[in-house]
């Protein structure tokens, strides 16, 4: 179902990570088209990015979120070859994750 897909990049002391969570981030609110009943809540409700281990960034997400988030974000520190690593719960206990090494 879900698909992270990480870039990493190192360049003068900081760490430039871009990623393409695919993930249908239902709100709850929206309906089907064919029966008019409400298509169940399921979104991402929390990520969190390491860098060999240590969390570089954590963010708490709701229904508000786009379907397919796109998640940029830059830290200190870095190396290529050095491991960084995406994961994310949903609001069904669904989880999912991926690892890159920096360019």
């Amino acid at each position: 179902m879900s698909r992270i897909r990480i870039r990493a990049e190192a360049k003068g002391g900081s760490t430039s990570v871009r990623s393409l969570i695919t993930h249908p981030m239902e709100s709850g609110l929206r309906k089907d088209s064919e029966t008019g009943e409400l298509v169940p809540a399921q979104f991402i409700q929390e990520v969190v990015c390491k860098w060999k281990d240590e969390v570089v960034l954590r963010a708490h997400w709701s229904g508000g979120v786009s379907k397919d988030p796109y998640l940029a974000f830059r830290f200190r520190g870095g190396e290529p070859g050095d491991p960084v690593e995406i994961s994310w719960t949903d609001s069904e206990g669904q989880t999912a994750s991926a690892t890159v090494e920096i360019r």
